[in-house]
């Protein structure tokens, strides 16, 4: 336990820091390598590197349409279910979401205009690892399928046999997903971007992944003519805000579902109530023993934070500084703090609101900016898989009542040739 007032600036920043943001110069160059290789072999690079890091010897990268169609027939009804609900859930809260166009006159004479349009050909990355992630294609492909993405190209690991989840492949067959490719990691990140023969470069990339899939991500946007990506979604974190009244065994289940996500996640309670700490630190030993996956969760929880503030004001400021993935505030009249919780990239006000349901089923999107991101990226939404732009259309009214501004304007910048385009059509011989 760390008491948050007797340690200095420094060691403040430190215990925030991150497991995952270690070795990043070794991580640059691995990554850049990964790129380069993919670029300048295409489809072999992609095989050879599957076959090295995932085990399995592909004849090829797409997966097959009866694979995508079967899917339905090899999921249990009972799980069947549990995704359709999550459907349901998600696609209500993203068609919410669906932007309205703004058409008004500036000037008499002057139509201004701001359009949406969806993006053409997305990559949606599916992380592999050590669990299957169906809720991961959901909140990538549903949100593309709302908002009219005409091409959707999923990305995601196999396994050492070729294989992918079925749940996997029956989400994607919900979301309208029929480019499913086996690749993961850096290497995906890099297919999608710049392209190979068996697949055709997207617009934009979306998706969470470890460390090696963020650090691809952002170097293949800044590759000129390549994709964007959507934020800089790493291993996955979470901070709890707790006060004297939480419910240590709520807490500490938050904590671990985290925690199982990968040996590179990380979890963080800060309360201003030692007791309530030393309760929760007693219950993730407990809950940890019941745990399919507790050797990751263990390890992950190495990395883990247990601060002790001297009030609920400290706390949020702690929570504002470390700008968690995932924040669930276990507080006592929760949703009147929500106004000074200014860093997160999801918020899950009291003690019926685990991450859990986030991550899943409540209709939020789970793919979240990490690394402390959530200062100035946004959670994923509709908006997200579209585009804006701006129409602007001038009567000669309209040109005779603004362009003389529009000429001063050039003439103090010196651009002679925005004001000439101006002047030509206002002078009357020209008409």
């Amino acid at each position: 336990m760390n008491t948050w007032s007797k340690l200095s600036a420094k060691e403040q920043a430190e215990l925030l820091r991150r497991p995952a943001m270690s070795d990043n110069v070794s991580l640059t160059k691995t990554v850049a390598e990964i790129i380069g290789q993919v670029e300048e072999q295409g489809d072999k690079a992609l095989l050879s590197l599957t076959k090295r890091f995932d085990g399995a010897d592909l004849a090829q990268l797409a997966l097959d349409e009866n694979s995508i169609n079967s899917a339905e027939d090899e999921v249990s009804e009972q799980v069947k279910a549990a995704i359709l609900l999550a459907y349901k859930n998600i696609k209500r809260f993203h068609q919410a979401q669906l932007p309205e166009d703004v058409k008004i006159e500036t000037s008499p004479g002057v139509i201004c205009e701001l359009k949406h349009a969806p993006l053409n050909s997305v990559g949606l990355y599916i992380p592999g690892g050590t669990a299957p992630l169906p809720s991961t294609v959901l909140m990538l492909g549903i949100t593309a399928q709302v908002a009219g993405c005409q091409r959707k190209v999923l990305c995601t690991p196999p396994d050492s046999e070729g294989k992918i989840a079925a749940e996997i492949r029956f989400a994607a067959k919900l979301c309208g997903i029929d480019e499913v490719y086996l690749v993961g990691g850096a290497q995906a990140i890099a297919a999608m971007a710049i392209g190979t023969e068996s697949i055709i470069k997207v617009d934009k990339i979306f998706g969470p992944g470890n460390s090696f899939v963020t650090e691809a991500k952002q170097q293949v946007s800044r590759i000129a003519g390549g994709a964007a990506i959507d934020m800089p979604a790493g291993p996955s974190e979470v901070l709890v805000i707790a006060d004297k009244d939480a419910n240590p065994v709520f807490v500490a289940a938050d904590l671990l579902s985290q925690a199982e996500h990968g040996a590179d996640s990380q979890a963080v309670l800060v309360s201003d109530c030692k007791a309530l700490i030393d309760d929760a630190k007693e219950e993730v030993c407990k809950q940890l023993t019941n745990l399919s996956r507790a050797d990751i969760a263990s390890t992950a929880m190495q990395h883990s934070r247990y601060i002790l503030t001297d009030s609920l004001e400290q706390s949020i400021q702690v929570s504002n500084q470390y700008a968690p993935e995932h924040l669930i505030v276990q507080i006592t009249n929760a949703r009147e703090e929500l106004p000074r919780l200014n860093n997160a990239g999801s918020v899950f006000l009291g003690q019926w609101s685990p991450e859990s349901a986030g991550d899943y089923a409540s209709g939020t999107n789970h793919v979240l900016p990490t690394y402390g991101y959530a200062r100035n990226y946004s959670s994923l939404g509709l908006a997200d898989f579209m585009r804006r732009y701006t129409v602007q259309e001038l009567s000669y009214q309209g040109l005779q009542n603004i362009g003389p501004a529009i000429m001063d304007l050039a003439e103090a910048e010196g651009l002679d040739a925005h004001r000439q385009a101006v002047a030509l059509r206002l002078d009357k011989e020209n008409n």
